[in-house]
Order: C-alpha cells, then sequence, then structure tokens
C-alpha cells in the first residue's frame, strides 16, 4: 500500500492521558517513537511541541467520548488533526491494548485508511454547545411544568380543568393560596378566577 503520510502520529485518549506513536516513514519502514502524556493543558502543550520539534504535523485520534476535545482544542491551530469514528480504527481482535492501541492508529492513518469525521471551527463548535445546552433546559423547563400538574391532579385538585394555563396570573394565585392557608375556601378561588376572566373580557 501506498504510504500517504510519511510522518503522522496516532494518539490513544483516555480521561487522564494519551499515549502518543509518531511513525516515520524511511523507505518502506517505519520507525516508532512512542510517548504518553496526561491530559492536563500543559501536558496537552508539551504533546504539541514534541510533535512540532518531530516534523509531524498529521495527527488521528479515535474520537472517544468528550475526551478527545481538548486536545483537538490546543493542536488544531498548528496541526492537522483527524478525529476517526471508532469503528474505522477498531483493532483486530486478541490484539488490543493501551500499549498498541496508538500505533494501531497510526498504522491505519499513515497508509490513508481512517477517514475523518467532520468537525466544524471554533465559532460553530461554541454555538453547537449554547444551543444544546438551552434546548436541554428548555426541555427539562417542560418536564418540570408537566410534574407540577400531575401532582395537582393526583391530589384531586382538577385546576387545569377550569385554566388555560397552569402558569398564567389567576392559576399561580390559587396556587399561591392553596399552599399558603390551612382551609380550603371554594368561594374564594372562583373569586380569583372571576376576577381574572373580567380583566381579560375589559381588555378585548
Amino acid at each position: 500500500m501506498k504510504v500517504v503520510y510519511p510522518i503522522c502520529c496516532g494518539v490513544d485518549v483516555h480521561k487522564t492521558f494519551l499515549v502518543a506513536t509518531i511513525i516515520t516513514s524511511q523507505g518502506i519502514t517505519p520507525y516508532y517513537s512512542k510517548k504518553r502524556f496526561s491530559t492536563f493543558n500543559n501536558s496537552i502543550l508539551q504533546f504539541k511541541q514534541w510533535l512540532i520539534d518531530n516534523d509531524c504535523f498529521d495527527v488521528c485520534m479515535e474520537s472517544t467520548g468528550k475526551y478527545w476535545v481538548p486536545i483537538f482544542n490546543l493542536l488544531e491551530d498548528t496541526i492537522h488533526v483527524t478525529i476517526a469514528n471508532p469503528k474505522w480504527v477498531k483493532a483486530v481482535k486478541g490484539n488490543k491494548d493501551d500499549t498498541k492501541d496508538s500505533k494501531w492508529i497510526g498504522d491505519l492513518f499513515r497508509l490513508g485508511l481512517v477517514p475523518g469525521s467532520y468537525i466544524p471551527n471554533k465559532p460553530i463548535r461554541i454555538l453547537r454547545e449554547y444551543t444544546r445546552y438551552r434546548s436541554k433546559l428548555v426541555a427539562c423547563k417542560s418536564s418540570e411544568k408537566n410534574r407540577f400538574q400531575n401532582a395537582f391532579t393526583v391530589c384531586n385538585v382538577a385546576l387545569d380543568a377550569v385554566v388555560s394555563d397552569m402558569f398564567g396570573k389567576s392559576a399561580s394565585s390559587i396556587t399561591d393560596y392553596l399552599v399558603s392557608t390551612d382551609s380550603f375556601d371554594p368561594e374564594y378561588c372562583s373569586s380569583l378566577l372571576q376576577r381574572s376572566l373580567k380583566k381579560k373580557a375589559d381588555t378585548v
């Protein structure tokens, strides 16, 4: 097979450390140089400098959870980083361990056998994080509203049957009254609803 990357690096990423193997091709014979670094920023920057010192500007690593992201963030301005789907760099059964994974990834990448995943540029990645987090917050808010409404239903308070919005002003007034009083006065609750309906009619 043709060597696509004469000098490249395969990286096996874990939560607290990474193992990197630089592969240098001289003719058809590859030479390997392996090092282990922690995933703290200062150690990742040492890893980056090690790559530059060895004239290695092509790196491939597996997209393991979110562990690859801090490394990618610090390398992307200088190093061309390929993020590989795990199925493309899966080791042969019986030949997998931490010491061999980075070498295996590097060997496959060196021959151009690893297609890279699409990684958008940094502004788009930041926007994605914000929008995904906002979507989660909105979903949590809706879930809590449903839980709140269900609490009324199981307590035999069919407030949602007489108000259009369980979180509107009149429904909130009734809720505050029910929570703060020991004795229930249906006429008072009815007056709250009547007052709300009258205000709506006056604004129409």
